[in-house]
Formats: C-alpha cells, sequence, structure tokens
C-alpha cells in the first residue's frame, strides 16, 4: 500500500542522499573502503532511501518515470539479506553515479507534490 505523505517520503530520500553526500564528500574508493563507519553509515541511509521508496509505490514511478525504482526498493533487501557479500565499490559506484540523479527526480517531485497542493 503506497504511502499516505510522498512528500515526506520523498524528503526522506533527499535528506539521506544529502547525508550520503556529506560523509563521502572527501573520500575516493580506497578512502570509503578503508573507512567502516562511513560504510555502515552509507548503508543504513541507503536502507533508509529503500525503505522509502517502498513506501511511496507506484506514485515513484508516476512521478519520476526515469529512475530505477525497482533496483532501489531491492537494495534494501540485499543490504540485509546479503550483507556478506556486499562490496564497498559497488556501494561507492551507486553514491558516485546514481545518488544525483535521484536526489534531483526527488526535489522536482516534491516541488511538483507541493505546487499542486497550493493549486488545489
Amino acid at each position: 500500500m503506497p504511502s499516505e505523505q510522498p512528500a515526506r517520503r520523498l524528503a526522506d530520500i533527499i535528506d539521506n542522499v544529502r547525508a550520503i553526500q556529506g560523509y563521502t564528500a572527501q573520500m575516493n574508493l580506497a578512502s570509503f573502503e578503508a573507512d567502516r563507519k562511513t560504510r555502515d553509515a552509507v548503508e543504513r541511509c541507503l536502507q533508509r532511501i529503500s525503505e522509502a521508496a517502498t513506501k511511496l509505490g507506484p506514485l515513484a514511478g508516476a512521478l519520476m518515470p526515469d529512475q530505477p525504482w525497482n533496483d532501489v526498493r531491492s537494495l534494501g533487501n540485499r543490504l540485509r539479506h546479503e550483507y556478506d557479500v556486499i562490496r564497498a565499490d559497488r556501494l561507492w559506484d551507486i553514491v558516485r553515479l546514481d545518488l544525483a540523479t535521484l536526489e534531483t527526480a526527488c526535489v522536482a517531485a516534491l516541488q511538483k507534490i507541493s505546487n499542486d497542493e497550493t493549486d488545489s
């Protein structure tokens, strides 16, 4: 069942993307691999992003069809159940290659929802 609070879910995604960006701003892959605390923090934020995407349900795809929502949602399960085979370099790729476009899409969707509520 989709969330009755889509703005909150989008804000959760944005907040966690920005947290990850802050945690990793001065890092490269080698320093990320060497810093377990940051990797753990990134994994937890990715789990929150995944859960928020799940709670958005089909609305996520309707608002932002260009995002890989199935991958975002399934990442949470992988982090929980396959934690022992998650590679730091793959997490790093997500951080560096995927999160910025997700954030941009969520900011635009949040603005659209806010405008729609104002117009109502």
